[in-house]
């Protein structure tokens, strides 16, 4: 769940292994609880939980967990209470990097979070100090391995439902919204495309490259720790990742 959405961060989701999906399907299990507990369970009626079926969806989480997980929420006597943290700081050569966490022990998931910029050459620093490089957008991406969506289609389709973008990626259509606009959007896609993502992110205005190898490492290594995090949600970063199939 890093980066801004980029269809090779979609690629690797689709291909996780069980370990990698379970651990998937955690995370999103947080976001179902904190969503129940605070705009009840009926998705109808609770925006927020409508979103995040939506994404556990587009992550393959099958109805009975997601069905469950909301059930167990509703219930609130034995559903632990999750606070929502968001770190800021620097990746090697001063990659901006956005966490964002859901834990029930403070301390504990920021001590963890600190160790992980510590050990791979990076700094954790204040709220804000790097946020300001980042966009908060709807991203929608859009399956089109089979490459059987017309563009101008899809474009009207997306433009006319809202969306502020829409750009043509290998094997897929990627489709910015205002947060905002962002649920009546995806409502619209889905009941017409197969979504492969969908979800509120932190898109970056401008990327940095790496070039020192050691750097690179560094920085695949953080990032790895980071999102191996249970407490972990999100990863936001503006590194120009090289291409996992180059």
């Amino acid at each position: 769940m890093s980066g801004h959405s980029k269809w090779s961060t979609i690629k690797r989701k689709k291909g996780a292994n069980d370990a990698q999906r379970a651990k998937i399907f955690t995370k999103i299990a947080r976001e179902i609880i904190v969503a129940v507990k605070a705009g009840g369970p009926d998705p109808d009626n609770n925006s927020s939980l409508k979103d995040v079926i939506a994404k556990a969806r587009a992550n393959n989480m099958p109805n009975d967990n997601i069905n469950r997980t909301i059930k167990k929420a509703s219930g609130n006597s034995d559903t632990e209470n999750y606070e929502s943290i968001t770190y800021e700081g620097y990746g090697p050569s001063g990659v901006a990097v956005i966490v964002d966490a859901l834990t029930d022990n403070r301390n504990r998931t920021a001590a963890d979070v600190r160790h992980a910029f510590d050990k791979f050459g990076g700094n954790l620093g204040q709220n804000g100090c790097v946020s300001f490089m980042f966009d908060r957008k709807g991203v929608i991406v859009v399956d089109n391995e089979d490459e059987e969506i017309d563009e101008d289609e899809i474009t009207m389709d997306a433009l006319e439902a809202g969306a502020d973008d829409i750009e043509a990626d290998d094997g897929c259509f990627e489709i910015t919204t205002s947060p905002e606009d962002f649920s009546a959007v995806r409502e619209a896609l889905e009941a017409k495309y197969t979504l492969s993502s969908a979800e509120i992110s932190m898109v970056p205005q401008t990327m940095t490259e790496l070039t020192d190898e050691k750097q690179i490492i560094q920085m695949q290594k953080m990032l790895d720790q980071l999102e191996d995090n249970d407490d972990v949600q999100n990863v936001y970063h503006n590194w120009d990742a090289p291409d996992e199939d180059a």
